[in-house]
């Protein structure tokens, strides 16, 4: 059995929180590390100039370089200020073996869900983030028996795509695939993936791994 956890992290204990107040509408989604030593940060909701000046003036980014644009949003490779701690951030997120499953931060919040092996690795990363001085937000936790002992509800597209991500390393941090080269590897768009991604994630979660009318949380 593993546990899956939705955490809610304030930017102001973590990273970004001068960028949000440059760019409010924004929102940023952590993709992958395209250098393999620095994460990727898909910028949604603002212009290259507004996202531009934005982390310029933000003390927790060194640096972030423009990688792709589209007509709706960008890609930066980041490199965080080693004084923001991000890096250790991570490490106590993902601390015994976490996975992380989806990173996207607005209005100031980080939204992160993460794979834990139990909970009581859980509970380690936890308390590392609060002894960090981190108001992490535990929103639920939901754990996940074997596949063995019920029927998934997860179309085959959606298997098919998870499956590919733990096998290239997509859920590894640094992540050893982009989404893009992932999308490559299955033969579909960026989008595409992303949206079986989303919708896998929401079937697991909410359908699959959650009691009906119940929420899990720590006891």
């Amino acid at each position: 059995m593993s546990t899956i956890a939705d955490l809610r992290l304030p930017a102001a204990d973590t990273a970004l929180a001068i960028a949000f107040e440059r760019a409010p509408a924004a929102t940023f989604e952590l993709e992958s590390s395209v250098s393999k030593t620095r994460p990727s940060l898909w910028a949604d909701g603002v212009d290259r100039e507004t996202a531009d000046a934005a982390f310029a003036a933000d003390p927790s980014v060194e640096a972030a370089e423009l990688l792709v644009e589209t007509d709706s949003r960008l890609l930066y490779d980041v490199t965080f200020s080693e004084r923001s701690g991000t890096d250790r951030l991570w490490d106590d997120l993902l601390a015994d073996g976490g996975s992380l499953l989806e990173a996207r931060a607005t209005d100031g919040w980080w939204q992160v869900t993460v794979r834990y092996r139990d909970r009581d690795a859980l509970c380690d990363a936890y308390d590392q983030l609060v002894e960090r001085g981190v108001n992490a937000d535990l929103r639920r936790v939901t754990d996940v028996t074997d596949v063995d002992d019920h029927e998934t509800r997860l179309t085959p597209e959606q298997q098919e795509a998870l499956e590919a991500a733990l096998e290239y390393g997509y859920f590894e941090i640094p992540r050893s695939i982009s989404m893009e080269e992932l999308a490559a590897e299955l033969g579909i768009s960026h989008q595409a993936l992303s949206e079986r991604f989303r919708r896998a994630y929401e079937t697991l979660v909410d359908a699959e791994l959650q009691p009906a009318g119940e929420e899990s949380r720590l006891d």
